[in-house]
C-alpha cells in the first residue's frame, strides 16, 4: 500500500510535537487515527520513524531523514493546486527580500524555493542583517518584505506583520546527560550547568533573562551566531542549550545525538513571520510572496483540505 498524503501530514506534525496527542489537538482528529497512521506509514517505508518513551516520541535518524522527503511532497502538492488555481505570474517584477539570521535557512529556504517555482520570472534578491536595520530597510522603502523574528518587533505601528512560525524554548542536551530522564526540568536545574549560547536575534537576551529571574548568573561556556556549532557542542558534552524548537534537530553533523526536553514554567516563545510598512502599496511580487507563505501555513495546519 502506497503511503497517503493525509500520512505524510500526521507524520509531519507528530515530529513537530512529539507526542501524538500534542500533534492530534494541532491537526483537531482523534489521537487513535495519528497512531494508526503512523504505523500504517512505517509499514509501508520498512523503517522506525520514532522512538517510543513515557514521555512521547523521539524522531529517529531515517525518521528525520524521511521528514525533509514528506516536507518537500507537500509543499509540491500545494504547488500543484496553486498552478490551477490562480494565474501564474508572466510578466516578471521584483521582490526585494530581507532575513534575519535565525530564519534565514529554516523557514525562507524552503518559502523562497517555493516562490522561485511558483513565479520564474520575478528577479528576487534578499539581504541577511539584524531584526532593527531591516525595519530600517522596510520604512525607507527599500525592502518590500522581511521574513523574520517578530516577537520582538520594535516600531509596530509603521510596520505590518503576520506570523508564519511560532516556536517554544526547549532544553538541548547531549544523549546521556542526567537531566534527560528527568520527569520535570525547571530552570533552576540548569542554572549551574555550561550554557552554549546562541547570539542571534533575542536568543542570548531571552536566555539571560530567563536566568537572571531565578537570581542565577549564566554559565556560559561558548557564544556562537552559527546553530550547527551548537548542535555540535552540546552533542560532544560541551554544554546544554535553551533554543527555540524551530531550529532543533536530533543530530549534529558529526552524527551525534542531541536530546530535546520541555522545561517546566512560563518561558518565551519565538514568533516567526512576515514583515511590511503598514499602507504601502505592495507591488504584485510581494503579494503574491505573501499569498504563498500563507498558503503554505494552511497546508500544514489544515489536513483535512488537502485529501488523500
Amino acid at each position: 500500500m502506497a503511503f497517503t498524503i493525509r500520512q505524510l501530514q500526521f507524520f509531519i506534525a507528530v515530529a513537530e510535537q512529539g507526542t501524538v496527542s500534542g500533534a492530534a489537538q494541532n491537526l483537531s482528529i482523534s489521537q487513535s487515527s495519528v497512531t494508526e497512521a503512523i504505523k500504517e506509514l512505517e509499514s509501508d517505508l520498512g523503517v522506525e520513524l520514532f522512538e517510543r518513551h513515557p514521555r512521547g516520541l523521539n524522531i529517529t535518524h531515517k525518521g528525520h531523514q524521511f521528514l525533509r522527503h514528506a516536507t518537500k511532497i507537500l509543499a509540491d502538492v500545494s504547488d500543484a493546486r496553486r498552478s490551477f488555481s490562480s494565474e501564474q505570474a508572466a510578466s516578471g517584477g521584483r521582490l526585494q527580500l530581507g532575513v534575519t539570521s535565525l530564519v534565514a535557512g529554516y523557514v525562507l529556504s524552503d518559502l523562497l524555493a517555493r516562490y522561485r517555482r511558483a513565479y520564474p520570472g520575478v528577479e528576487v534578491s534578499a539581504i541577511e542583517d539584524n531584526g532593527d536595520y531591516l525595519e530600517h530597510l522596510l520604512i525607507g522603502g527599500k525592502l518590500d518584505i522581511a521574513v523574520m523574528v517578530t516577537s520582538n518587533l520594535r516600531d509596530r505601528t509603521a510596520l505590518q506583520s503576520e506570523i508564519l512560525e511560532v516556536s517554544a524554548y526547549r532544553l538541548w542536551l547531549p544523549l546521556g546527560h542526567p537531566l534527560a530522564g528527568a520527569d520535570i526540568i525547571s530552570i533552576g536545574d540548569i542554572a549551574s550547568e555550561p550554557l552554549i549560547m546562541l547570539t542571534v536575534d533575542e536568543i542570548e537576551e531571552n536566555t539571560g533573562k530567563l536566568l537572571t529571574a531565578i537570581g542565577a548568573k549564566p554559565h556560559v561556556a561558548f557564544r556562537t551566531r552559527s546553530v550547527e556549532a551548537v548542535r555540535s557542542l552540546v552533542a560532544t558534552g560541551a554544554g546544554v542549550a535553551l533554543l527555540p524548537d524551530l531550529v532543533y534537530r536530533p543530530w549534529s553533523l558529526e552524527g551525534d545525538r542531541i536530546e530535546s526536553r520541555d522545561i517546566s514554567g512560563s518561558l518565551p516563545v519565538v514568533q516567526v513571520g512576515m514583515v511590511w510598512r503598514r499602507g504601502s502599496g505592495l507591488p504584485q511580487a510581494a503579494r503574491d510572496f505573501i499569498g504563498l507563505a500563507q498558503s503554505q501555513r494552511m497546508v500544514r495546519q489544515r489536513p483535512d483540505k488537502i485529501g488523500r
